[in-house]
């Protein structure tokens, strides 16, 4: 069958979810300046699945119409049912860099109760490279749950900051290996002689991973 916007936008109207979800995978293939203004409709489709397929093709698509993608994507962080579809926003928002969403990032990770949002949400933050994050991600390393605090130290290395080294270094001990894996590459990123008698000391983790990657930074500070 060949594809076409008419084709596509048949299938979006379809009642059975696998054509819809079909039409927006198969969105793809067109001209993405069309595929920007079909995909609109699956943003709001009424099944979840749909509708977080739709939000994250926008990391690409919504580059079409800037001004719009930010529109639609603050409405899905904001006021989707689906937590999963609240997380593609915000991570089709920092995909974009649409930094004038840090507002909207900030609410909705003080008020949501979804650790998945959290997580996107402190990801996006760390991507986005806005220096007006390191308040939130100083509170999702102190205060998230596991996973968050694992995205925040990440995102605290991408940020740049160099007030985050001393909230860093104590992790140095943590007893979750993923934690201290993440810190060797966030204290890498940020350098500096603060951090070399931190990696000198994961450099020997007991870890093989955490050790090897502590060495490679090492090498680059």
């Amino acid at each position: 069958m060949t594809i076409t916007p008419e084709s596509i936008q048949q299938q979006l109207q379809s009642e059975n979810v696998g054509d819809r979800l079909r039409a927006v995978n198969d969105l793809r293939h067109l001209d993405p300046a069309i595929a920007f203004q079909l995909i609109q409709t699956a943003i709001k489709d009424q099944s979840a699945r749909v509708r977080y397929a739709a939000v994250s093709q926008m990391t690409s698509l919504g580059e079409q119409d800037r001004e719009t993608a930010l529109t639609v994507l603050r409405d899905r962080l904001h006021n989707d049912s689906e937590a999963d579809v609240q997380a593609a926003a915000a991570d089709a928002l920092a995909a974009l860099k649409l930094t004038e969403a840090f507002d909207d990032l900030r609410q909705q990770y003080e008020t949501t109760k979804e650790w998945l949002v959290k997580f996107s949400i402190v990801a996006a933050l760390g991507e986005m490279g806005d220096p007006r994050s390191f308040e939130v991600l100083e509170d999702a390393l102190l205060n998230g749950e596991q996973l968050v605090k694992t995205v925040a130290i990440s995102a605290l290395g991408e940020l740049g900051d160099r007030r985050a080294i001393a909230l860093l270094l104590p992790y140095a001990t943590d007893p979750d290996w993923q934690i201290r894996h993440r810190l060797t590459q966030a204290l890498g990123t940020l350098g500096g002689a603060e951090v070399r008698a931190t990696l000198e000391q994961l450099a020997s983790d007991e870890m093989e991973i955490v050790a090897q990657s502590a060495q490679v930074h090492l090498q680059q500070i």
